[in-house]
């Protein structure tokens, strides 16, 4: 059951909580299992997650499932992890699409097989009238390739005329990157005992605040959330500000 103190004030809870989907390899391996177990295993922990967030106050979730690196692994685990989407959404889009839930993939579509992105395009299309809950899957995606590719979309409307050099600020340019008009992320968790965004995000969680969690992945669940959102609510978030204790201290 998830732990989340009621007494906080519902204001601060995170509205977009993001979460690096880590140790599904590692879980298999202690279990003398083949990793693809692991990362099927990993499938379930999402739909736990995915379901217990609405209840935690959260209205925005991204998970990140395959980076732009991760083709670099072993082709049969590739091959392993190019399927998990499409048995996730085989499992779960009609029930993700009556719960209002809407999808969002972000990364590149290109080197994807055609009936992967047809499963992808497909789960965008259905849910895209929902507006209960927001799902972000980050999926061939990578942090820095996706800052690289909005700055060359605006690149692109300065050489058509649409736009001029001093038209770009932080808003416009994080308008062009595969989260768009998406806030922030308030709080990012990476499960496994592991301490880095691992190309994560990088833009959007430059005001984020970190929970790192031993446990693996396929073992994530309500309660795990939960326990990382109560961590959150004992943060003071300063935005490169500080507060007044620290001015009156040191002014």
């Amino acid at each position: 059951m998830a732990t989340v103190d009621q007494e906080q004030p519902k204001a601060h809870a995170p509205l977009h909580v993001a979460i690096v989907m880590d140790g599904n390899g590692r879980w298999a391996k202690r279990r003398g299992l083949p990793r693809s177990l692991g990362h099927r295993a990993g499938v379930e922990s999402l739909k736990r997650t995915v379901a217990a967030a609405p209840d935690l106050n959260v209205r925005w979730l991204t998970v990140f499932g395959f980076s732009t690196e991760n083709w670099s692994r072993p082709a049969a685990e590739v091959s392993e992890l190019m399927a998990l989407p499409k048995r996730y959404f085989e499992s779960d889009l009609a029930r993700l699409e009556r719960d209002g839930v809407r999808v969002r993939v972000l990364g590149r579509r290109e080197g994807l097989s055609a009936d992967l992105v047809k499963m992808l395009d497909e789960a965008e299309r259905r849910t895209a009238h929902n507006d209960k809950f927001f799902l972000q899957i980050a999926f061939n995606y990578g942090g820095q390739a996706d800052i690289v590719e909005a700055a060359r979309k605006f690149a692109a409307e300065v050489a058509a005329g649409r736009a001029s050099p001093d038209d770009l600020n932080e808003a416009v340019f994080a308008s062009h990157l595969a989260t768009g008009a998406a806030p922030a992320p308030d709080l990012v968790i990476r499960p496994s005992g592991e301490q880095r965004l691992s190309n994560f995000l990088l833009w959007e969680s430059a005001y984020s605040e970190f929970v790192f969690q031993d446990v693996l992945w396929p073992d994530y669940g309500a309660e795990h959330l939960g326990a990382a959102i109560d961590e959150f609510y004992k943060r003071e978030r300063r935005y490169g500000g500080a507060v007044a204790d620290d001015v009156l201290a040191t002014g």
